[in-house]
C-alpha cells in the first residue's frame, strides 16, 4: 500500500512539474546595421530554453531562408555547424548588400519531446534592418504558422509595447496562446518562481496579442497550436505542435 501511495505522489509531483518551454531561436549580432557596423551581419541559430541558457540539439533545419524587398533566397546550405550553449546549433554571416529589412525563417525538423509525448516544429524568424531603411518590416512570409508584427520588430525601448498577429494557413488564430520568455545569456536575471520564466498572454479574437517587456534585451514570443496532422512515433500517432515564433530585440533606454 506504502508503495503504491509513494508512486501515485511521485507521479503527481512530476505531472505539477512545470515544462520548460522550448524555443527556436535566430539571434542576429544586431538588429540595426548602420554603415559604420559594417556590411554583413552575423546569425546563430539554436534550439534552447532561452532563460535558462539551455541548449538542445538543433539537426540541420528542413528550410532556412532570407526575405528582403520580396525576393526570399535558399540559405540552408550556407549554414555552418556551431556548438551553441553546449550543443548543435549553426552560425551564419550574411552580407547585407542593400538597404531595408531583411526576415530570416527557419524550419526545423520535428523534435520529438518525449515530456508532452508530441512532435514540436517552430517556424522561427528575426528581422534586421539595414543602413537606416526600415522598409518591409512588417512582411509576412506565408509560413505555415507565423506572428505578423503590428509592432516594428526592432528600434523598441524596453518598456514598449510589442503586438502581433498570430496567423495558421494564413489565416488569424482567435485566442491564440502566446508564451514569452527572455533570452537570459548576458543579464543574469533569476525569477521568484519558476512561473516567471516563461509569462504567457493570450490573443484576442482576431488573433492580436499584446506584451511590454520588463527590461532590455531579446525576447521570444511562441504562438503554440495544434497541426491538423500527426506523425509517427514507436508506432504510434502523435500530436505536433506548431510554434510561430519570431525574436524581438528592445533596446535599452537611455533618456531621463
Amino acid at each position: 500500500m506504502k508503495t503504491h501511495i509513494l508512486t501515485a505522489s511521485l507521479a503527481t509531483l512530476i505531472a505539477a512539474t512545470p515544462v520548460m518551454a522550448h524555443y527556436g531561436m535566430i539571434i542576429p549580432t544586431d538588429p540595426m546595421i548602420s554603415q559604420e557596423d559594417g556590411r554583413s551581419v552575423g546569425l546563430t541559430m539554436s534550439f534552447s530554453h532561452p532563460f535558462e541558457v539551455d541548449g538542445m540539439m538543433l539537426d540541420t533545419p528542413a528550410a532556412f531562408s532570407v526575405t528582403h524587398e520580396g525576393a526570399t533566397t535558399d540559405l540552408l546550405g550556407d549554414l555552418q555547424d556551431a556548438t551553441v550553449m553546449d550543443e548543435q546549433g549553426f552560425t551564419l554571416d550574411y552580407p547585407l548588400d542593400r538597404p531595408g529589412t531583411y526576415i530570416f525563417a527557419m524550419e526545423p525538423q520535428p523534435y520529438w519531446e518525449p515530456a508532452e509525448d508530441a512532435f514540436i516544429i517552430h517556424y522561427t524568424k528575426t528581422y534586421v534592418t539595414a543602413y537606416g531603411d526600415d522598409e518591409g518590416w512588417d512582411t509576412e512570409l506565408g509560413l505555415k504558422t507565423e506572428i505578423v508584427p503590428l509592432s516594428k520588430p526592432f528600434g523598441l525601448w524596453e518598456h514598449n509595447v510589442f503586438q502581433g498577429i498570430v496567423k495558421m494557413d494564413g489565416e488569424p488564430v482567435p485566442y491564440a496562446e502566446v508564451e514569452v520568455e527572455f533570452f537570459n545569456d548576458t543579464a543574469g536575471a533569476t525569477a521568484p518562481d519558476e512561473l516567471m520564466i516563461t509569462q504567457t498572454v493570450k490573443a484576442d479574437a482576431n488573433g492580436v496579442f499584446t506584451y511590454a517587456p520588463p527590461a532590455h534585451g531579446w525576447w521570444g514570443f511562441a504562438a503554440l497550436n495544434t497541426a491538423d496532422y500527426t506523425l509517427p512515433q514507436d508506432g504510434a500517432d502523435k500530436a505536433v505542435e506548431l510554434g510561430a515564433v519570431i525574436w524581438v530585440h528592445f533596446e535599452e533606454w537611455t533618456g531621463q
